[in-house]
């Protein structure tokens, strides 16, 4: 049984959390509308039922309280972005799937773009079917200049990919998630044999890292690329250090409602901010 090329979970606490030290993009107007690409995480999988997506519950469009999202935070001062939160993103998508969104996203004419992918490039069946570097890049490169050709003035936040050997780190003592693992072929690029500590596998899970930091060292070029009206997290999210609790436990994958909540204030904090 295979999940729908599931995402990375990015897990979250409920305390408030030491933010990154980079300055934050010049905010620029409070957008008037917004829409979201990505993958599972964006839509919010997990975080509300038996694995069916969670829209409201989504950190950029979604609308449930506790969560506190990109859209509930820009609606708290700009009334106008009210029920114009389009969530554009698929669960099981990868960095190919990212110029088909950004055509849609630019067909909704918004102010503001979220994009958080790559999680499914890096956590495949097998280390040899992940994404290669120079296809992911040129998968970015040609969404966002889909978005900064048809939206000009639209502000985007870019944001970085969790660091995936962390789920393994804090996981990897858990029977429940490693049989959940093992039972779905959750990520086994990374997560196959997630006991062993022999060396093919422990250089494995390295260089399935690296290619998620090679991924976000990408993202942050093709955003500087891009200019003013687009920010990179400066690998915030990557960054953080989750825990297991904060992970749904139908996967042991995807964040949980809390996972989402954190997801939002770090992201948001660390993007445009306005």
């Amino acid at each position: 049984m295979r999940l729908a090329r599931p995402s990375l979970a990015l897990a979250a606490a409920l305390a408030a959390v030491v933010l990154s030290a980079n300055p934050a993009a010049a905010a620029g107007p409070i957008p008037n509308s917004m829409a979201s690409m990505g993958d599972s995480i964006t839509r919010g999988f997990n975080a509300c039922g038996w694995y069916v997506d969670c829209t409201a519950r989504s950190f950029s469009t979604g609308s449930y309280a506790s969560v506190n999202s990109h859209y509930r935070r820009i609606l708290a001062k700009n009334s106008a972005v009210n029920g114009r939160n389009y969530n554009d993103a698929k669960s099981g998508a990868k960095a190919a799937d990212m110029p088909g969104q950004a055509d849609t996203v630019a067909g909704r004419n918004v102010d503001y773009v979220t994009m958080l992918i790559g999680a499914n490039d890096a956590c495949t069946g097998s280390e040899s079917s992940m994404t290669s570097v120079a296809a992911f890049r040129a998968s970015i490169d040609t969404a966002l200049n889909t978005i900064k050709t048809r939206l000009p003035a639209a502000r985007v936040a870019v944001i970085s990919i969790p660091d995936v050997k962390r789920l393994w780190e804090v996981g990897k003592g858990s029977s429940s998630a490693r049989n959940t693992w093992s039972l779905f072929g959750i990520c086994q690029s990374l997560l196959a044999n997630p006991t062993s500590t022999a060396q093919a596998d422990v250089d494995r899970r390295d260089r399935v890292r690296q290619r998620v930091v090679d991924f976000n060292a990408q993202l942050a070029q093709a955003c500087a690329a891009y200019g003013a009206n687009c920010d990179f997290d400066d690998n915030a999210v990557f960054n953080y250090p989750f825990a297991l609790s904060q992970v749904s436990t139908w996967d042991y994958f995807h964040p949980n409602t809390a996972g989402q909540t954190v997801l939002a204030q770090i992201s948001y904090a660390a993007g445009h901010n306005w």
